[in-house]
């Protein structure tokens, strides 16, 4: 089943992807590379249940918040490449989770983005990862998350 079908049977729809706040690009396609910038995921404009992992978020609205890093990451995808039918496979996800002293859970709330992308991909969606703990991420958002995904010719 094509990701595109994939993303339809789960009833998932993609945002417009938003204009940068700052100075960078939202993707940069190098080779078969397709490198997209970090990613908050939004509701309303505002950052999804803002704040630190392990202090006013838990870990299930943490993966909340990094399942909604990868759908506006897939928006950037989409806008770029016309479809998400071009992705070849997820290289890499990195998830920054703004987290609390102490709270040492990051895998799990990363869960959340590898999940949505294996559920778009199949296994092609499980790609590496690595999952860190940050003091402070921008607008206060509890995760951010960057991918690298491979790309058709």
């Amino acid at each position: 089943m094509s990701a595109e079908a994939r993303l339809k049977e789960l009833g998932l729809t993609l945002p417009e992807v938003a204009k940068p706040r700052w100075t960078y690009a939202p993707c940069v396609r190098s080779g078969n590379l397709l490198f997209i910038s970090g990613q908050i995921a939004t509701e309303q404009g505002r950052p999804l249940h803002p704040g630190k992992l392990g202090r006013e978020i838990d870990v299930e609205r943490g993966r909340e918040a990094a399942r909604g890093c990868a759908i506006s990451a897939l928006a950037v995808v989409r806008r770029e490449l016309g479809s998400l039918d071009g992705v070849t496979r997820v290289v890499k996800t990195t998830v920054f989770v703004a987290a609390a002293e102490g709270f040492t859970d990051h895998p799990s709330v990363a869960n959340g983005a590898s999940d949505l992308l294996r559920d778009v991909f199949g296994e092609a969606g499980l790609g590496a990862r690595s999952a860190v703990g940050m003091f402070e991420l921008p607008l206060g958002a509890s995760v951010e998350a960057e991918f690298i995904f491979e790309v058709a010719d």
